[in-house]
């Protein structure tokens, strides 16, 4: 394959980051925010495309589609939540529980493995063939919309009163305790927020894809994870604010998919990809313990130097 062909690939690639990083502030909010370690996404991202197409196969509107779709991830985050906090099962063995169940509940909510939808048939909001087309209707704008739309209301809700709640009780579960906070409420909360956002690109995803397919959501909490530490890890410095936190998030996410593809342009195969998303995630995640490791002793031996 030539460079030609690499940048042939970019606006597809901006589409899927932008689409995928509604997904990935989810993730934010558990993994930074809240501090709960869910593994439900990968339940979720199938649930909320296979709801999306089979609400739009019925007859739906697609913002009526939407809204199920959501709908339906914050149910899977209720559930989750109410086994972490009322059963008392640890938050990651929870996430695992019902991501495992949502596998049989998915079956049952498509009728089968795969479900196909034609754009031709159905007024959706975002097409892959449109991807390279000037409008309104281009992937690249709706999902930047979505996106930027995602990140203002959160900004304004962890604002309010309940979000700061949502905030102390992932920074300090003790304290927001002794603060009248109750925080198994919150906890609920935060994952029935982080899980609808995921099931709400779900349903983007599946209209850009043309599809929804019950293994579509493997993998998709290394993807999130990936683009968060990505996003941090190039932007902790600079982005100190919480929407800019999130813009960074969604700059990770497009940063994630440029290098999938650069991966595939440079021939290895794709079922590769997961190792290779691992190995990214170890590496960004391993960069600030060499920076605090090796770079912060060497400066505090030139401060020591100095005095």
């Amino acid at each position: 394959m030539d460079l030609f062909s690499l940048l042939n690939m970019m606006p597809g690639v901006a589409a899927q980051g932008l689409i995928w990083s509604i997904m990935a502030i989810g993730v934010y909010i558990t993994y930074k925010v809240l501090d709960v370690a869910d593994l439900t996404v990968d339940g979720t991202m199938c649930t909320g495309g296979a709801v999306f197409i089979m609400l739009t196969l019925s007859g739906c509107n697609v913002w009526v589609a939407m809204l199920g779709a959501f709908l339906s991830g914050m149910l899977a985050g209720l559930a989750t939540g109410l086994l972490h906090t009322a059963c008392g099962i640890p938050a990651i063995l929870a996430g695992i529980l019902t991501q495992l169940s949502l596998y049989s509940v998915n079956l049952r909510i498509m009728g089968q493995a795969n479900r196909p939808i034609s754009v031709d048939q159905y007024d959706l909001l975002v097409s892959a063939r449109n991807v390279r087309e000037m409008g309104l209707d281009n992937p690249i704008v709706v999902s930047l919309i979505f996106a930027a739309v995602t990140i203002v209301v959160l900004y304004w809700y962890f604002g309010t009163e309940q979000g700061c709640a949502l905030r102390a009780t992932g920074a300090n579960p003790n304290m927001a305790r002794a603060q009248g906070i109750n925080t198994s409420f919150t906890k609920v909360l935060g994952l029935m927020l982080s899980n609808g956002l995921v099931a709400l690109s779900a349903a983007l995803l599946a209209q850009y894809q043309g599809f929804a397919d019950v293994n579509s959501g493997r993998g998709a909490i290394v993807i999130g994870l990936a683009a968060v530490i990505i996003g941090e890890v190039l932007f902790s410095k600079i982005f100190r604010n919480f929407a800019l936190k999130l813009v960074a998030v969604v700059i990770g996410s497009i940063l994630y998919y440029l290098v999938y593809q650069v991966v595939i342009w440079l021939g290895l195969r794709s079922d590769d990809m997961k190792l290779i998303t691992a190995l990214i995630v170890a590496l960004f995640l391993s960069i600030p313990y060499w920076k605090k490791r090796y770079f912060g002793k060497k400066a505090r031996k030139g401060a020591g130097a100095s005095c």
